[in-house]
């Protein structure tokens, strides 16, 4: 169920702290001072300027809604807790092993970001800066604020509180809220299983890593996008099939779906260079691609590829500089926020019932 057409290479090594100072490698400290070895590769542009070149996300579902839950609560509070923020104070106490999070531990660099301010807990620790530039690549435009439309009735005769995909919503109202903008990839009320598949052998047309999340699901099951953006691109590729990608408004995430249904892919008049916004359908669930021919079902499962390319410098557009993140845990988190939709029985399309404004995107 892997669909990229190029291998990448991960290099893990232990470096000396000597090695950071000339552009590659590096050490994490512990608040203790002890030690943790982890990879930090930077290098410079045709500028001079350094970029990344790789990120390990390892920040766990568990840290992710706790660190949201966090910002949410402090929000128009005197001291606003940046979930981004506090995920790359941890990180820098964790080596960037989310692995051993434990929420006593937010709590505390909670009580201490209040006590003392994130500028002046984080002026002497090593490493924040890059954690802090890798999690907004990745989260970044995710929580914010926005408008959202929201239905003042519905049609007399139907029970308030149910499901309003069945209902009839007469009128709506714009409201501007703080939270959550990205979406779940499945639209909300279609089920779906998933598991952490990501770094798993695939071997159709060479061996090589498995560099997204697959999401198991029904066929047709209308895809959403995650983040608003622009679709770079949109067509067949022989390993994901019928597949979309999108980058977001700022340039650092692409996003990249794959394997889409057979015949009827994409939302009726997507066209690459379209502009989309966050909760909106894009496509429907399929198992085409693993052949060179078009329009091809050759998966054996329905299923949608969800890839996540990180770009902190263009020359890791294509090539061994891409860097992929197992976004496993963010789609488990983004479970919380899904788009409701609606068929039209004649076109037999869906669309997305609500829409949002965000007010940070022009």
């Amino acid at each position: 169920m892997e669909e990229q057409s190029r291998s990448h290479a991960v290099v893990q090594a232990e470096l000396m702290l000597l090695a950071f100072l000339i552009g590659f490698g590096a050490l994490k400290w512990l608040s203790s001072g002890e030690a943790v070895n982890v990879e930090v590769n930077i290098e410079e542009t045709s500028e001079g300027e350094d970029y990344i070149r790789w990120v390990d996300f390892d920040v766990s579902y568990e840290a992710l809604g706790q660190a949201y839950d966090y910002d949410i609560g402090t929000y128009m509070s005197d001291v606003h807790v940046n979930w981004i923020e506090l995920l790359a104070y941890l990180a820098v106490q964790y080596g960037g092993d989310f692995s051993c999070f434990k929420e006593k531990d937010m709590a505390a660099a909670v009580e201490k970001i209040q006590a003392q301010g994130m500028e002046a807990l984080t002026a002497d620790l090593k490493y924040y800066d890059y954690y802090l530039e890798a999690y907004e690549a990745v989260l970044g435009g995710m929580v914010g604020v926005y408008e959202v439309e929201q239905p003042t009735e519905v049609s007399e005769g139907v029970e308030a509180g149910k499901d309003t995909e069945k209902e009839d919503v007469k009128n709506t109202v714009w409201k501007q809220v703080y939270g959550l903008k990205a979406f779940s990839p499945i639209a909300k009320g279609f089920p779906y299983s998933e598991y952490d598949d990501f770094g798993a052998s695939r071997s159709y047309g060479y061996q090589r890593t498995h560099l997204g999340h697959d999401i198991l699901g029904q066929v047709g099951t209308p895809i959403i996008a995650i983040e608003g953006g622009k679709v770079r691109a949109l067509g067949w590729n022989q390993f994901g099939g019928w597949r979309i990608g999108i980058d977001s408004f700022d340039g650092k995430r692409y996003y990249y779906y794959a394997h889409l249904r057979q015949d009827r892919p994409y939302a009726d008049g997507l066209e690459e260079g379209d502009v989309v916004q966050a909760g909106d359908v894009i496509g429907y669930m399929g198992r085409t691609g693993y052949s060179a021919e078009e329009n091809t079902n050759n998966i054996d499962v329905y299923h949608l590829h969800l890839g996540m390319q990180l770009i902190f410098d263009e020359s890791q557009r294509e090539g061994t500089n891409e860097i992929w993140i197992d976004v496993y845990p963010l789609t488990r988190f983004l479970a919380r926020h899904a788009s409701q939709v609606v068929r039209n029985d004649e076109t037999k399309e869906w669309s997305r019932r609500y829409q949002i404004r965000d007010m940070e995107i022009p």
